[in-house]
């Protein structure tokens, strides 16, 4: 059966607090993620997301000379700083479960103390995806039920 070490990202991309609101948003659109963990001293230290990006931004309808600018504003001031994280040995069927309750879109995946990956929601779409495919494959196909008389 699947395992978070299974299906959890581990080439992470990573900003430090002192990064701009900028930068992380350039990731986000490169690498066509919603989540970075942010570290400081290789510890996890905060959470970045796409939500807290869109929150911090500025609109475009305020008048220029007083809009606040994306590289004006460091991640510090606009990470998530309380990070809900998985141990990499936990349960898959657990993470899903506080994902879903707590309603959130990511679990950075801890191994002591240390980030080791990843897991996010679009990961278990991933899996569900993959148990339809078996499920599909083991089901009779339609043909099967053309003999069958139903009354």
């Amino acid at each position: 059966m699947f395992s978070i070490e299974a299906i959890m990202s581990t080439n992470l991309i990573t900003v430090t607090p002192s990064a701009t609101l900028a930068e992380a948003r350039t990731l986000m659109h490169d690498n066509r993620i919603h989540h970075i963990p942010v570290v400081a001293d290789e510890k996890l230290v905060g959470l970045v997301t796409l939500t807290n990006v869109l929150a911090a931004t500025d609109s475009f309808l305020r008048d220029p000379k007083n809009r606040i600018h994306a590289n004006e504003i460091v991640i510090e001031d606009t990470m998530v700083r309380d990070v809900a994280t998985v141990d990499v040995n936990a349960s898959l069927r657990q993470a899903a479960l506080f994902l879903e309750k707590h309603k959130i879109g990511c679990l950075p995946v801890m191994n002591d103390e240390k980030l080791v990956g990843i897991i996010t929601d679009t990961d278990f779409v991933a899996v569900a995806i993959n148990l339809l495919e078996q499920i599909e494959e083991t089901e009779p196909v339609a043909e099967d039920y053309e003999d069958v008389d139903v009354a």
